[in-house]
Order: structure tokens, then C-alpha cells, then sequence
């Protein structure tokens, strides 16, 4: 039978240095990764250190709404 809730969902990660500070004036996105999380081990917010290609280093990427 299957629940209502699925513990896998599908979340989407964004740099938070991208959009604090303008990198460059010509670039218009943000950069965003698509990963998983288990509801039920991270029910918080998730965040990891992932490369920004933006900001061309290791940032932090915070958990956003879809």
C-alpha cells in the first residue's frame, strides 16, 4: 500500500553567495542543484558545500521552497 507521504523527496539546493552579491553583472541565474533527502534522518533544512560555478568556489548551498 502506498502512504501519503513519501520519506524520499526530491529537494532543490541553492548558492547563498549568488544571490547576497552580484558575481557578474552578465550572468542571470542562480546556481542550483536537484538532490534527495530522507525526511525522517534531516527533518531541518538541509545544507551542504557544493562548487558554485558563479562564484567559482565552494559555497554553501541552503535547501529552498519549490
Amino acid at each position: 500500500m502506498a502512504k501519503g507521504k513519501d520519506i524520499r523527496v526530491i529537494v532543490i539546493l541553492e548558492c547563498t553567495g549568488c544571490d547576497k552579491k552580484s558575481v557578474n553583472k552578465e550572468s542571470t541565474g542562480i546556481s542550483r542543484y536537484i538532490t534527495k533527502k530522507n525526511r525522517q534522518n534531516t527533518p531541518s533544512r538541509l545544507e551542504l558545500r557544493k562548487f558554485c560555478p558563479r562564484c567559482c568556489k565552494h559555497t554553501i548551498h541552503a535547501e529552498i521552497k519549490k
